[in-house]
């Protein structure tokens, strides 16, 4: 039998070793260390859980440890011994610490945002407790009874869940900012899943997010919510002496959550999940799934099936076609799926990527459309932004969801630049010249098809000369088979399509629509052979087109739908091939349906004013309202949820997005310990101003500063270090100088120097080298670039970013002439002015960079602003609350020495132990405090959940 010293030994080192295996720790807390030969059984959550964590990597295969088999006494003083541990800055005791686990830094960790364990994250904390028979919480909301995974909530939590429910019972619209790393999506889950039960009309939560990773996380937490509301429900339940599966106002319980994303990303044939692009899959797919392909596979087996030796019955023919006999031309995953997938329901259940995949190989049907087929009966729908935004995707995805729906955009500081984007439409040279190509092609099929089966031509032009609508030219039968057989939706927005407006009988016959979008190519092609700049309303343009091509708005507005038609009608079925066709069809379309209004503009660029000797026509039909694509959002949907930890100031991103909302709070981060430090530096070593303003950005005294601040602070902060520039340009240029210099020498001797480069893979592959260094105690500096893929999607959590460093302001190229229509746009429209916009923006962006390097509460990390401009009131007054409530008034004109000095005395503090007792009260509330608040109104009941000192720090959210 061991000591009770040598077993607690046992039990941090393994800890330590969990800290690097999310997949074990995160389910059951079961560790292990490599420096003992002490083994007990490791249970997870469950069987899945414990292959999805094997499936992470290595087990390790000596030591596994149940945290929860020690007494609670001895867990405490595990827990308080690790933390002074875990909170030491020197990146020795790092490697040290390392070293005592070697499987630490022989397996690095390769996922882009890892959350290592701390004991006094919340998170993890509550995992311990459910694990050690510790309750979670079920506490009150005003009036509704909020079933919370975990056994401690934190003050801005229950802040939060208060607002949504003021804007759920209004049933209007709420913009809520929440501070990193405060556990924003639990909450949301928690309170609106609660909030169903008694309020079964709410049928619906649709959780939109920008990636497929941010996708699975919402679902793996939504599958934790569920398993604690629902064991809860089972408990109460079983004490009154029912077993339905009902809550207490009748409700099933049970509900399904799926999450939809691309055919490439769901699919289990192994041609289109090897395919290179999104486009090249869905054409894959298509040629296996569209109803004609299927048609003359079943027309060709037909005889051979009849002949066959033993053929039964006509039911026993039936019963054979439902197995789904497996043909090499088609997909046996949809055949299987069209067989007995379609008229059966999803049990019930939290389908994460990996369920849904594992679900379809059990079943052999096809995880996407199995998903797509699911989302109109579904509880809980998770998918990305522009299934819901973009008309094109919208009008074939969202078209039936139920108005009686609660719409969650997750992270949604930029959803104005995504409504943008989703109305936009830019031509290239290259474009159009691929357009030719497309042309004759389409001739050439239609004289096939005229030799072959002119009736499928003359049945097209009968069904145009009948229709009364132009925005529905497909045949009745494509709504059987809409899972394939529909492509892109159109791409105007529903509410601005006329309801009545027959095909114009120029566009009818094939031939006819063909010589007309040769007609618009050849203009197109004429106006990109301009050497000058031009910028024109987009009424001036179509003015000029309908001149042009002798033609009206009408017969523009018609060309998406009109083309769509033709390629079903020809039975296309490699979409990507037509791509180009179908970006001009979409450019005359938008340009007929929307060229008399100011909300579009239309802008010709020979070069990149940044690249002028390099040719690279681009014709451009901008989007400067990102009202339109919201609107239809906030008038179909009774909530719609806008939040993120960056949407400061509040009043302007209303504004911009056109909409009143009912509820419109910022939160601030109640703390225990300040665990962040905004600092602003304005000045170098010496004492000359740094700044990336356009005028000193090839000031050499400027450089060389900026490279003095990275030096000093790699020099004391521990671990890892992430540097942001405006710009890959700006990037490029001071890491020359640097290089030149010796300066990135210096950096290089104590930290290890990675790069983000524009291509995915190498900056993949950047990431992943920069995380192994941290892990094996190397430390590492990430030099990254603000409004990329890691300023926007990845986190720096714990020992991976203990400083942020923001070179500069990240303002857009104001020199952009489609930034400068939209500019223009909002000062006349919206009323905004240009400065005030380039603020907000720039803001909300260094926010996003410098808010990386929080995770939680238990993180902590250094913020440093290095520009002088960040000291002007317009400037620092546009930082969310949470990142203003922690900046002290000495450390807001700072120069590099004072901000080295500021680091040491932070890292100093922050290397003192915390214990979980000191944050209850504070930081963390129990049930109990919760429960005793409840009985007070208003803002008495949040205040008195609050000590002194958090009611300070905590105001915002009051």
């Amino acid at each position: 039998m061991m000591s009770c010293e040598l077993e607690d030994m046992h039990a941090m080192n393994a800890l330590r070793c969990g800290s690097q295996r999310s997949g074990l720790g995160v389910n059951g807390y079961a560790s292990a260390c490599n420096d003992c030969t002490y083994s007990r059984a490791t249970p997870t959550s469950s069987s899945s859980d414990r292959a999805a964590a094997t499936a992470e990597g290595p087990v390790f295969d000596t030591c596994d440890i149940l945290f929860e088999s020690l007494s609670a006494e001895r867990r405490a003083r595990i827990c308080a011994a690790y933390s002074a541990s875990t909170c030491c800055t020197s990146s020795r005791s790092r490697a040290l610490r390392g070293r005592a686990s070697p499987a630490r830094g022989a397996r690095p960790i390769a996922r882009a945002a890892i959350d290592p364990i701390s004991p006094f994250d919340t998170r993890r904390l509550n995992v311990v407790a459910s694990h050690s028979g510790a309750s979670s919480m079920r506490v009150f909301v005003d009036g509704v009874p909020v079933y919370f995974p975990y056994e401690y909530m934190y003050p801005e939590q229950y802040a939060y869940m208060c607002e949504l429910k003021r804007a759920l019972d209004a049933r209007g619209h709420c913009v809520l900012e929440m501070p990193t790393g405060t556990g924003k999506t639990v909450t949301l889950l928690s309170f609106i899943c609660s909030y169903q039960l008694i309020r079964p009309e709410v049928s619906k939560l649709i959780y939109c997010t920008r990636t497929v990773g941010e996708m699975d996380k919402v679902l793996h937490e939504l599958e934790r919510v569920l398993q604690y509301r629902n064991d809860a429900l089972q408990r109460e339940n079983s004490a009154a002496g029912s077993s339905a599966l009902v809550s207490d106002h009748g409700v099933n319980r049970k509900l399904l959550a799926v999450g939809l994303t691309t055919r490439r990303n769901l699919c289990l044939h192994e041609s289109v999940v090897s395919a290179e692009s999104r486009e090249e899959a869905d054409s894959i797919c298509r040629s296996m799934t569209a109803s004609w392909v299927r048609a003359q596979h079943a027309s060709e087996s037909a005889p051979a099936a009849s002949h066959a030796p033993g053929s039964g019955s006509a039911m026993e023919i039936d019963t054979q076609a439902s197995e789904a006999p497996e043909n090499p031309a088609l997909c046996k995953y949809y055949e299987n799926f069209e067989a007995k997938g379609r008229e059966t329901i999803m049990p019930s259940g939290v389908y994460t990527m990996d369920r849904l995949m594992a679900f379809g190989r059990e079943h052999q049907w096809c995880p996407y459309f199995t998903a797509r087929h699911a989302i109109n009966v579904a509880n809980v729908v998770v998918y990305n932004y522009q299934y819901l935004l973009d008309p094109k995707v919208a009008g074939l995805i969202s078209k039936d969801l139920a108005r009686e729906s609660v719409v969650v955009f997750d992270e949604a500081h930029n959803i104005d630049n995504v409504c943008i984007e989703a109305l936009s439409v830019n031509i290239k040279q290259d474009t159009l010249n691929r357009c030719l190509g497309n042309l004759s092609t389409l001739t050439n099929k239609i004289r096939e098809t005229r030799e072959t089966n002119a009736g499928r031509l003359q049945e097209e032009y009968e069904r145009l000369v009948a229709s009364f609508s132009a925005q529905n030219l497909l045949p009745a039968s494509v709504a059987q088979n809409q899972l394939t057989d529909a492509l892109l939706a159109s791409p105007v927005l529903p509410h601005d399509l006329p309801e009545q407006e027959s095909v114009p009988g120029s566009l009818r016959k094939a031939e006819h629509f063909v010589m007309y979008l040769r007609r618009i190519v050849d203009h197109l092609r004429r106006k990109m052979q301009a050497q000058s700049v031009t910028q024109e309303s987009a009424r001036l343009f179509t003015h000029q087109v309908a001149g042009s091509l002798l033609t009206d708005v009408k017969t523009l507005r018609c060309c998406s739908e009109r083309l769509k038609s033709l390629l079903f009608t020809l039975e296309v079925t490699d979409m990507a091939e037509y791509s180009p066709l179908n970006c001009v069809a979409d450019f005359a379309t938008l340009l007929g349906a929307y060229g008399n209004t100011r909300s579009f503009g239309v802008i010709f660029e020979p070069y990149d004013e940044r690249l002028p000797s390099i040719p690279d026509p681009i014709l451009q039909l901008a989007c400067l309202d990102s009202t339109l694509a919201m609107q239809p959002v906030f008038e179909r949907f009774q909530t719609v949820v806008l939040t993120s930890g960056t949407l400061s100031p509040l009043d302007m991103y209303s504004r911009i997005l056109g909409f009143q909302p009912v509820v419109s709070r910022s939160f601030t981060m109640s703390l225990a310990r300040k665990c962040i430090a905004p600092m602003i530096v304005s000045r170098g070593s010496d004492q000359q101003p740094i700044s990336s303003k356009y005028e000193l950005r090839n000031d050499a005294a400027v450089i060389r500063n900026y490279g003095s601040l990275v030096i000093e602070l790699a020099a004391v902060v521990p671990d890892g270090m992430v540097v942001f520039f405006v710009s890959y340009i700006y990037m490029e240029m001071v890491i020359q100088a640097w290089s030149e210099t010796g300066v990135l020498q210096r950096i290089a001797e104590l930290k290890l120097v990675f790069i983000e480069t524009p291509d995915t893979i190498e900056a993949s592959l950047a990431l992943d080298n920069f995380r192994r260094a941290v892990d094996q105690g190397r430390g590492a500096v990430f030099f990254s670039v603000a409004r990329g893929k890691v300023a926007e999607g990845i986190d720096f959590d714990q020992h991976y970013g203990r400083c942020v460093v923001m070179i500069g302001v990240p303002f857009q190229y104001t020199e952009s002439r489609t930034l400068r229509a939209r500019l223009e746009y909002m000062r006349e429209v919206n009323h905004i002015r240009e400065n005030d916009y380039l603020s907000f923006d720039a803001m909300r962006q260094a926010s996003q960079c410098v808010g990386r390097v929080i995770r939680s509460k238990a993180d902590y990390g250094i913020m440093v602003l290095a520009d002088k401009r960040y000291v002007r009131a317009d400037k620092k007054n546009k930082l969310p609350p949470w990142i203003l409530g922690c900046m002290e008034d000495k450390l807001l004109d700072l120069d590099t020495e004072m901000c080295v000095t500021g680091a040491k005395q932070f890292l100093k503090e922050m290397a003192q132990p915390l214990s979980q007792q000191a944050q209850i009260g504070t930081a963390l509330l129990t049930e109990a405090a919760i429960a005793a608040g409840a009985h007070m109104n208003g803002t008495a009941a949040r205040g008195a959940m609050l000590s002194a000192p958090a009611a300070n720090m905590s105001m915002g959210l009051l």
